[in-house]
């Protein structure tokens, strides 16, 4: 009698811990990647964008939820900000982890070619006008998000004597940037990286 109350012990028990082990996969499963790089923060539902952005097609006849579209630009809003300004100051640091490789290369030298002239670059970030995703392609394993970005920033350079040499600190400049980010979609790294940028 015994032995087979502890025969249904042993398999409630089992059962539990099955219950268990599959609360916690659902649970971490979950996670957003905060505990990652932080780059992760700056684009918290960029699955589900690419989950309801299949082709170009879909972009181009506003079949793209528009939710989902609003919650990925504020994330890259917030990076685009963080770009100019850690450009502006020079902090190689925060860049590294935003950046493509080849594009925090192309920074670093332009930050170093800086330093070495004694040119300080005064960059004050107004905001972002409008933001707008342009186009995604999805190339092997790789996804490739393009947004336009309008914003106002007002910036100048200066000489080692604090001369202007360039730019206006009491002007307000509309720049109209169209930035390409990446990210490798079998990577568990959630970071979407900047890989290219043009000028309107």
């Amino acid at each position: 009698m015994s032995s087979q109350f502890g025969f249904i012990d042993i398999i409630l028990l089992a059962m539990f811990a099955g219950f268990i082990i599959l609360r916690l996969r659902n649970i971490l499963g979950r996670k957003t990647g905060h505990q990652g790089k932080p780059m992760s923060r700056y684009f918290p539902k960029g699955v589900e964008v690419l989950k309801d952005i299949e082709n170009n097609e879909a972009i181009k006849t506003g079949n793209v939820d528009e939710e989902v579209k609003k919650q990925f630009l504020k994330g890259a809003e917030i990076a685009y900000e963080q770009i100019i300004t850690s450009f502006a100051k020079g902090d190689k640091k925060s860049l590294k982890s935003l950046l493509g490789q080849n594009m925090f290369k192309d920074f670093s030298d332009a930050i170093d070619d800086r330093k070495s002239k004694n040119i300080k670059n005064e960059t004050t970030f107004i905001g972002v006008k409008s933001s707008k995703v342009l186009e995604f392609k999805k190339i092997e394993n790789i996804y490739k998000v393009t947004v336009n970005f309008v914003s106002e920033i007002i910036t100048c350079v200066k000489d080692k004597d604090n001369n202007i040499i360039e730019g206006n600190p009491d002007t307000i400049k509309t720049v109209n940037d169209i930035w390409k980010f990446s990210k490798n979609m079998w990577s568990q790294d959630p970071t979407w990286y900047l890989v290219e940028t043009t000028n309107k």
